[in-house]
C-alpha cells in the first residue's frame, strides 16, 4: 500500500534525471565545439574596427559597374535554370527506384539511396571544381555541379512523398489489372505532383543563390565578378553586386512563390 505513491515520484525522479544528463551532454558539446572552433566574443569584439573600416569602403555602391554586370547576371539565370532541370530529369528515375514501396527489386532501391546519399553529402562546390577539372572554366560546369548536387535532395524527397501516399488508389489499379506505369501515372504521380512541383521551385531557388558563388571556381556566373572585386580590393564594386544578387534573389522568390499560389 505505501508503496503506490512511491512508484510515480521514482518515474518523475528518473525522468528528471534523464533530461539533467541530456543536458549536461549537451552543454558538453558546445563547450566542445567551442573549444574546437575557437569560439570568443572578444576576438569579435577586437575585430570590429576593421570590419566598421571595410563596410565604410563598400559604401557607396559603384552603380557605374552595372553596365558590365548584365551578362554574368543571365549567365547566372541560366546556370540555375539548366542546372535544376537536369536535376528534376535524373531525379525521376532514381526518386522511383528509392520508393521502398514501388522500387522493383532491393538491390536497386540499395542502389538509388546510395546515390542519393552521395550526391547530396558532395557540396556544388566540390561538384563545380571537379568539372571545371573535366570540361573546362566557364557556366557548363557549374550547371552539372548544381544538377548533381540537387539529385541527392529531390530525390530522396521524391522517395519519401511516394512511399507516404494514400495506398487505396494503388490497391484500385492493382485489382482492375492495370500495369506498373499506369499504376505510377494515374495513382502515383497525380498525388504527389504539387509537392514535387513545390520543391522543385524550392530547389531552383536554392540553386540561383549557389550559382551566384559557383564563379568563385571558374563555373562562371556573377560570382567571378564577385570574387575578382574581392581581389582586388574594389569594396564599392563588390557592394553592386550584392545589390544585385539581393535583387535577382527576390525576383526569383517571387517568381515561385506566384507559380506555386497558381499550382496549389
Amino acid at each position: 500500500m505505501t508503496l503506490r505513491p512511491v512508484l510515480p515520484w521514482f518515474k518523475d525522479g528518473r525522468t528528471a534525471l534523464r533530461q539533467l544528463v541530456m543536458a549536461v551532454v549537451l552543454l558538453g558539446v558546445y563547450a566542445w565545439s567551442a573549444a574546437g572552433t575557437n569560439l570568443s566574443l572578444g576576438e569579435l569584439v577586437r575585430g570590429v574596427p576593421g570590419l566598421a573600416d571595410i563596410v565604410s569602403r563598400m559604401l557607396p555602391p559603384n552603380f557605374a559597374n552595372l553596365p558590365k554586370l548584365v551578362g554574368p547576371t543571365v549567365e547566372t539565370v541560366q546556370i540555375s535554370i539548366w542546372g535544376t532541370t537536369l536535376a528534376i530529369l535524373f531525379t525521376i528515375p532514381f526518386g522511383l527506384a528509392a520508393a521502398r514501396n514501388i522500387s522493383p527489386h532491393p538491390a536497386v532501391y540499395g542502389l538509388a539511396r546510395f546515390v542519393l546519399n552521395a550526391t547530396r553529402s558532395i557540396s556544388e562546390i566540390i561538384f563545380a571544381l571537379i568539372f571545371v577539372a573535366a570540361v573546362g572554366l566557364g557556366p557548363f560546369p557549374g550547371v552539372l555541379a548544381l544538377a548533381f548536387h540537387s539529385v541527392g535532395m529531390l530525390g530522396k524527397f521524391l522517395a519519401e512523398a511516394i512511399e507516404n501516399i494514400d495506398a487505396g488508389p494503388v490497391e484500385a489499379l492493382v485489382a482492375t489489372g492495370a500495369s506498373k506505369w499506369q499504376i505510377i501515372m494515374y495513382a502515383i504521380v497525380p498525388q504527389i505532383l504539387p509537392e514535387f512541383v513545390t520543391l522543385c521551385l524550392y530547389r531552383w531557388e536554392l540553386n540561383f543563390r549557389s550559382a551566384t558563388i559557383l564563379g568563385i571556381v571558374g563555373a562562371g556566373g556573377i560570382g567571378f565578378e564577385l570574387v575578382t572585386s574581392m581581389r582586388l580590393f574594389q569594396y564599392q564594386d563588390m557592394t553592386t553586386i550584392l545589390v544585385v544578387i539581393l535583387v535577382l534573389v527576390s525576383f526569383v522568390d517571387y517568381i515561385s512563390s506566384a507559380i506555386r499560389a497558381r499550382i496549389i
